[in-house]
């Protein structure tokens, strides 16, 4: 897949480098009270050193091409993160995102996450993307149904987050069905 992929005039998605380690924990850190309600690895970024070996880890499995992280560039600014995990045998994946607090309610995921859904399918051959959000984040499932993929169920107690136990939403999209227009 061919990166940084162009979304629109405002939004770019760029693979994390090492060099991105001071913003994006910069930008972890100033939005963790929102962000840690909902996702668990929050409270395991204490600093930019975190945040690199996160980059390096996920660099390695990159080059396995089993996962591309990603960061959200807004306007030039770095805005967020997101993440395709890539089971190449199955031709399935999985796409994360989160986004800045005060950025949400603009379309920068909605249009982010169809651009990697198209680049996905289109570049990878995938037969099969999926988004798993928290029951109780409407934000994070409203992108997976402004886009059209299925609700194929919820997943009781799947994830912990914190001191407790979050029911995720499952969320799917086959290639025959993707329109990404």
């Amino acid at each position: 897949m061919a990166f940084p992929l162009r979304v629109d005039d405002e939004i770019e998605l760029r693979v994390l480098t090492e060099r991105d380690a001071d913003a994006l924990f910069a930008l972890v850190d100033a939005n963790r009270d929102h962000l840690r309600e909902w996702l668990p690895w929050v409270d395991g970024s204490r600093s930019s050193d975190d945040t690199r070996a996160f980059i390096r880890e996920s660099r390695e499995q990159m080059a396995k091409g089993a996962l591309y992280p990603l960061g959200t560039w807004y306007r030039g600014q770095v805005a967020g993160g997101m993440g395709l995990r890539v089971d190449v045998q199955s031709r399935r994946a999985e796409i994360g995102y989160w986004l800045a607090q005060p950025l949400q309610g603009r379309g920068i995921v909605t249009r982010a996450v169809r651009a990697l859904t198209t680049a996905g399918f289109e570049e990878l051959g995938l037969h099969r993307i999926q988004i798993l959000c928290a029951t109780g984040n409407v934000r994070s499932c409203a992108v997976a149904k402004r886009l059209g993929y299925r609700l194929e169920g919820v997943l009781r107690g799947f994830e912990l987050v914190g001191d407790r136990f979050n029911d995720l939403r499952a969320y799917a999209m086959l290639a025959p069905e993707w329109d990404p227009t």
